[in-house]
């Protein structure tokens, strides 16, 4: 019988699903934190949460029966998910329910930072009536950059337009084609993109490349009267280098939803002339708290009761039909990788694999995962499974080189696996019949 921890609260629309399922046990406890989270986490097969709890390596220890967490929302800055690999646990998000929450709260900041809503109802209510004061701008015919186009930058970009915007954006990851659909004019990197908009946002998560991706030289490039604007995640702006753009009148305003520390309830920022903030509100909506709850519950119960991974963040997605199609090919992987173990107990330095014919029209990174995990099955006391086979031996310095050949030679599928240790070089090869 899976069991479930919810540590955040969830919308019922989720907690109605896992409690749906048939022989699930769901247990609602949020707030956890300390030895009672980690006693929790490992008495469970499965966890989801949002942004309040913090699931981290010592949160983790001992939790040997946990599978999967799965987080309601986009951002896992709260789940350590190289330790969660390390044992084996999948990581899942929610990356589409809170889309048209986040877009809508961008455009909101925009129009409320560039029409001065905020300070002008406060003067009314302080007695006031200032409309010479509060004179703003519009942002018709205003260039907006977006540093980062996925699913919630792609939505800003198609607001900003239905507001007569032009929209500058970089991603890497994005094609030119894709770009030129959405009505973007694509750049070929943040230094470009600076110089040249009147509003900037970001949509990217927080990783150590995006941590301050905007501080203090990022600022010089910009011209003088730019409004900022986040609603991804705190730590992408340098809050410093923000208030001494403002106080200089380089910025000409910042709005923020994130902060590099949360809750976050004093800031230099705060009280500050053209400065909008609010708590996180990017994805409080009904319909996005419904939606993340509902794609949450079912990603568990999926996972749970069929070995469907989808929205992984620490490994590749796995559909049931894919795994099915696999499964033989799995078999094979992981006892090449048993055989090659048993043939030289010296250290390992390298595994290279080949896969040649139609096998190699296939997924073959789990078939990859299938063979490191069974090389090191009888090695480490850790639980070895496909989600961190692959890491635990990069982590021992093992080389792990993957090679494929649409070409058939003997067999219409062969996977060839060939291990070098510190004394000699071994090869194993399987196929299926």
């Amino acid at each position: 019988m899976p069991r479930v921890l919810v540590l955040d609260p969830l919308a019922q629309e989720g907690l109605d699903i896992l409690q749906r399922a048939p022989g699930f046990e769901v247990e609602v406890r949020p707030g956890l934190s300390g030895e009672a989270l980690r006693a929790a986490l490992a008495e469970a097969d499965g966890a989801i949460v949002r942004s309040g709890v913090k699931i981290t390596a010592d949160a983790l220890r001992g939790s040997r029966r946990l599978r999967a967490i799965v987080r309601a929302g986009v951002g896992t800055d709260n789940i350590d998910k190289q330790a969660a690999t390390r044992q084996g646990i999948v990581v899942m998000n929610t990356p589409a329910g809170n889309t048209v929450s986040t877009a809508e709260h961008t455009i909101a900041l925009m129009l409320a930072l560039s029409r001065n809503i905020a300070p002008a109802y406060q003067s009314l209510l302080e007695g006031r009536w200032e409309r010479g004061r509060y004179m703003g701008t519009q942002l018709a015919d205003k260039t907006l950059g977006i540093i980062g186009l996925g699913r919630i930058g792609q939505a800003v970009a198609s607001r900003a337009r239905g507001l007569e915007m032009r929209v500058l954006g970089y991603d890497p990851f994005v094609s030119r084609e894709r770009a030129q659909e959405l009505g973007v004019q694509l750049v070929e990197s943040v230094e470009e993109l600076l110089p040249r908009v009147d509003f900037l946002t970001v949509h990217t998560p927080l990783t150590p490349e995006t941590r301050n991706l905007i501080g203090r030289r990022e600022l010089e490039l910009l011209r003088s009267g730019v409004r900022l604007i986040n609603c991804a995640r705190g730590g992408i702006f340098d809050e410093e280098a923000l208030v001494e753009g403002l106080k200089s009148g380089k910025l000409g305003g910042v709005a923020l939803d994130v902060f590099a520390t949360e809750p976050c309830t004093s800031s230099p920022l705060f009280g500050m002339p053209n400065v909008l903030c609010t708590p996180h509100l990017g994805a409080s909506t009904e319909e996005a708290q419904t939606q993340v709850a509902a794609e949450a519950a079912t990603l568990l119960v999926d996972f749970l009761t069929t070995g469907a991974v989808r929205h992984a963040v620490n490994m590749v997605p796995i559909d049931p039909q894919k795994l099915e199609g696999l499964r033989g090919f799995l078999d094979v992987g992981y006892r090449l990788g048993l055989l090659l173990a048993q043939l030289d107990r010296r250290p390992a330095r390298s595994c290279r694999i080949q896969y040649r014919g139609e096998v190699a029209g296939k997924d073959t990174r789990l078939i990859t995962a299938a063979i490191a995990a069974g090389l090191l099955a009888h090695s480490l006391e850790e639980e070895i499974n496909i989600v961190n086979a692959e890491l635990l031996l990069r982590e021992r310095g093992i080389e792990l080189v993957e090679q494929s050949r649409s070409d058939m030679g003997a067999f219409s599928s062969l996977i060839q696996a060939e291990l070098t240790t510190e004394g000699a070089t071994y090869r194993a090869a399987g196929t299926l019949f």
